[in-house]
């Protein structure tokens, strides 16, 4: 069973702080740290080439700083670790980020899962593993929170084809949970109720911080797109500015039988948003 982890090295969002002038995101001294929800990603790829056999390979797209994120991934037990650095991909949305990630999965080839967090905690767009899977064009179930079961692909008889492996998992909904089986190779975005995430081990952890390291860099000509169709150049989303919000809110209590504050709360909601309370 060879499988794909997505990982993303992320600022620790306990310490980030706005420039109260530009707005923009102050990063100088910031913390850097293996996007959470990915922990999981990574310990439930280990799981199952454990159980099964098998290579793990973390994935990574970011500056060379990045290649801490893959040190941790190989010290929990992946196997061979990849970073995605170009300038080239810099400034990249969603669209452009999961393309970038999509190409270099191609290129790896022989996968029968990826596993990836199902959301960043600098962006909570959600979006990444879903368009990945869409450019791969291999089936996908989001928010899982149980693997229950994987059954390995079978030779076809003479003449006939082979059959596809299957997984079947349970993948939380607003109200409630689905049973959902996905025909191999396919994409799985996992939350925090799937595992707990194991420590790395020391030993691996030493191995994976030396030149020995099975860590590869990529950069746009290695996986092949122009330049134009990653980073900001090919990103169909610009953010001009970060802010935060500044809510200043009013309160009024209105007085008086039920005809009158009813009077005076429809006239008020007309005229402004400002928060009502009434008291009989």
């Amino acid at each position: 069973m060879n499988i794909i982890v997505l990982v993303k090295q992320v600022p620790n969002t306990t310490k980030v702080k706005l420039d109260p002038r530009t707005g923009n995101l102050i990063r100088e001294g910031l913390e850097s740290i293996v996007n959470p929800d990915d922990l999981h990603a990574i310990e439930a790829g280990v799981r199952i080439k454990e159980e099964m056999g098998g290579k793990v390979i973390a994935v990574s797209m970011g500056p060379p700083q990045a290649v801490d994120a893959l040190t941790q991934a190989m010290g929990m037990g992946a196997d061979r670790g990849i970073l995605l650095c170009d300038t080239a991909f810099a400034g990249a949305d969603t669209w452009a980020t999961s393309l970038t990630l999509s190409r270099a999965i191609e290129k790896i080839g022989d996968y029968d899962l990826i596993f990836c967090g199902h959301q960043a905690i600098d962006g909570d767009t959600a979006q990444i593993g879903p368009q990945v899977a869409d450019w791969l064009g291999i089936a996908q179930a989001t928010y899982v929170k149980e693997i229950e079961e994987i059954r390995p692909g079978e030779p076809g008889e003479p003449g006939e084809s082979a059959k596809p492996g299957e997984i079947i998992v349970k993948r939380r909904l607003e109200n409630g949970v689905e049973r959902l089986a996905c025909q191999l190779p396919a994409l799985l975005t996992v939350i925090k109720e799937v595992n707990k995430p194991r420590y790395a081990n020391m030993e691996r952890l030493i191995t994976s911080c030396t030149d020995r390291a099975p860590i590869s860099v990529w950069n746009a000509a290695d996986i092949g797109v122009n330049t134009c169709e990653v980073g900001l150049e090919g990103s169909n989303t610009h953010v001009i500015k970060t802010f935060t919000p500044n809510f200043k809110r009013q309160n009024e209590i209105l007085e008086g039988n039920k005809e009158v504050v009813v009077k005076k709360l429809f006239s008020r909601l007309k005229k402004s948003d400002t928060t009502i309370a009434g008291r009989f």
